[in-house]
């Protein structure tokens, strides 16, 4: 899958966030905790490898990096640590702040194939997965374990990143194929 993602590997603030909540849920069967490498905030998907040419990534790229170009970094809070019935995440604020810069992305893409073919809907709910549900059942013990948390993270967007995503080995990875940033202040 191609997809645009807001990744972590070198924000040491988000980095250390994350460290901390999956210290508390160490050793809780359930989970799947998401190592530091691969934290992300899932911003666009484009579409499917088989689906997609490189002249369309290409071109999708392109017209990003132009309107993107319009977008000033957004300083943006992290955290904290929260159990959803998909397994722990972080939340980002405020709340829509990141829109802009996902609108923009949607918008390349409709340039490219047209707004019928611009994939998931308009709304969009910013967050950082730190640890992936592996199993059902109660969530008592997950927040028992995050009782108390209210470490965040502040920091910066300032890039989008094109991305080739699997989910091979119970936590995503990608390889990256493109860093676009965002327009910083004159």
């Amino acid at each position: 899958m191609y997809t645009w993602h807001v990744t972590f590997a070198d924000v040491p603030a988000v980095q250390e966030l994350a460290a901390s909540a999956q210290a508390r849920l160490a050793g809780l069967d359930g989970l799947d905790l998401a190592p530091g490498r691969w934290l992300h905030l899932t911003t666009q998907d484009v579409g499917f490898s088989d689906e997609t040419t490189d002249a369309d990534l290409t071109a999708i790229t392109g017209a990003a990096g132009a309107r993107l170009a319009a977008i000033e970094p957004v300083p943006v809070t992290i955290g904290p640590a929260r159990v959803v019935s998909e397994g722990i995440l972080c939340w980002v604020a405020p709340d829509k702040a990141l829109t802009p810069m996902r609108e923009a992305i949607r918008r390349a893409i409709a340039d490219v194939w047209g707004p019928q073919r611009v994939p998931d809907g308009p709304d969009w709910a910013p967050h950082v997965s730190i640890a992936y549900s592996n199993a059902d059942g109660p969530a008592d013990a997950f927040e028992a374990a995050l009782d108390g948390e209210h470490s965040v993270a502040a920091m910066t967007v300032d890039a989008v990143k094109l991305i080739r995503l699997g989910r091979d080995r119970h936590v995503y990875e990608w390889e990256t194929l493109a860093s676009v940033p965002l327009s910083p202040s004159p």
